[in-house]
């Protein structure tokens, strides 16, 4: 038997005007979705405990059986371990994004782009290059990582202020938070020295002739010291493998014990190797006995605001990933349980996460159980759990219903 976690990261959304009263979920074309869910079970999946935030780090934590009260330190570490970045004693890992932030003559600060205008990984590495000669020191070290998503490490007590994911602030007026960092003298000649850095680079003065959103400054975030996880080897003696573009679900792999698959040309959005992704998961499967696959094309739609771009990533998703995997797993005449799911709500009329609890399906290829009868949507879960029950109403057991063994063990 195979196990496959299929994760559409920020699929989930609300009914929109535009689709006449329909989320992008129940709009798109995604036939082997539906086609799972209709011969397969539906319930609904609760990935963010009460009292956490409604991040991919907590959600997809909880996909992969890991109970956040018991292991969410925050989101950095996780992509340090993906990175290779080991965390000494008294050192702080900070998710450390380049941004495009606007300044007026008022002192007022906006958050215009959390991703500098998806920047690639090559002029990144740059920037990133840049800033660790101009500002790395004893206290502060900075580690390159995918597109606009890298890691500064800092070494001593926590600085005392409060930080904020960008991509919930996208336009918005963000002063009271970047005072926040002004006022702690060390990071203000940080953000100071980066200011200048950047601006003098020639990544951003070929951007910013180019019409492109420039990284103007950086916005750390997401901080923590490293978690212990025990490996899904330990706790349930299978081996497998974690797919993704970024550094956070590869993190959570390393520390899960799965083996990580760095897929040539997977970016982290729409232009993303799928078929590269697809024939790792099947190669994985091939010697191994789960693999979990997550794509994050959708959430970074929806935190745009984009409604055509969200619809063509669940599309792509769908057609690109579901669709091939599933059909070679039946070509191969292997035995196979999937679960396809999302980790969190990306709602595009609010351009951030939001805590609802996810439609969740699981196929049995044996097809043993009745079948829901429904397309796979947000409305279709909601609805079967009234009529039926069966909500999960921890995420992190999850992976015991896909394995079939009791909760906990």
């Amino acid at each position: 038997m195979k196990y496959l976690i299929l994760v559409g990261d920020g699929m989930g959304d609300y009914p929109l005007a535009e689709l006449a009263g329909r989320t992008p979920l129940q709009a798109a074309d995604i036939p082997m979705m539906d086609e799972l869910c209709g011969k397969g079970e539906l319930f609904l999946t609760h990935t963010v405990p009460e009292g956490f935030p409604p991040g991919s780090d907590v959600a997809n934590m909880s996909l992969l059986g890991y109970d956040p009260a018991l292991y969410y330190t925050g989101r950095a570490p996780l992509e340090a371990a993906a990175m290779g970045v080991r965390l000494d004693d008294g050192e702080i890992a900070f998710r450390c994004n380049l941004v495009t932030l606007d300044g007026d003559d008022d002192g007022r600060w906006t958050m215009r782009d959390f991703s500098a205008g998806h920047i690639d990984s090559g002029e990144a590495a740059e920037l990133i290059a840049a800033l660790q000669a101009s500002c790395g020191s004893g206290r502060f070290h900075f580690h390159p990582g995918v597109g606009y998503r890298h890691l500064l490490v800092y070494r001593g007590e926590h600085p005392g202020f409060v930080t904020v994911p960008p991509h919930d602030h996208i336009g918005r007026e963000v002063t009271s938070h970047f005072q926040a960092y002004l006022a702690h003298p060390e990071w203000q000649a940080l953000l100071e020295q980066a200011r200048i850095t950047l601006a003098a680079h020639p990544v951003n003065q070929r951007r910013f002739a180019a019409g492109k959103n420039p990284a103007s400054l950086i916005w750390a975030w997401g901080e923590g010291k490293m978690p212990s996880l025990p490996t899904l080897v330990d706790r349930f003696a299978i081996s497998g493998t974690m797919i993704s573009a970024v550094d956070l679900l590869k993190g959570l792999g390393v520390l899960g014990g799965l083996d990580i698959v760095n897929v040539p040309g997977a970016t982290g959005y729409l232009d993303t190797n799928y078929a590269g992704k697809a024939e790792a998961a099947l190669a994985a499967l091939r010697r191994q006995d789960f693999v979990f696959v997550h794509l994050e094309a959708p959430d970074e739609a929806g935190h745009q605001g984009l409604l055509t771009a969200k619809m063509q990533a669940i599309e792509d998703f769908d057609h690109k990933i579901v669709g091939p995997i599933i059909t070679a797993l039946r070509q191969s005449g292997e035995e196979f349980r999937v679960v396809v799911a999302m980790d969190h709500f990306t709602p595009l009329a609010l351009r951030t996460h939001v805590a609802d609890p996810v439609p969740t399906l699981l196929y049995d290829s044996r097809e043993i159980v009745a079948g829901s009868g429904l397309p796979f949507s947000e409305q279709s879960g909601r609805e079967h759990d009234a009529r039926v029950g069966g909500a999960l109403r921890a995420g992190h057991q999850l992976i015991d219903r896909l394995l079939q063994r009791p909760p906990g063990q």
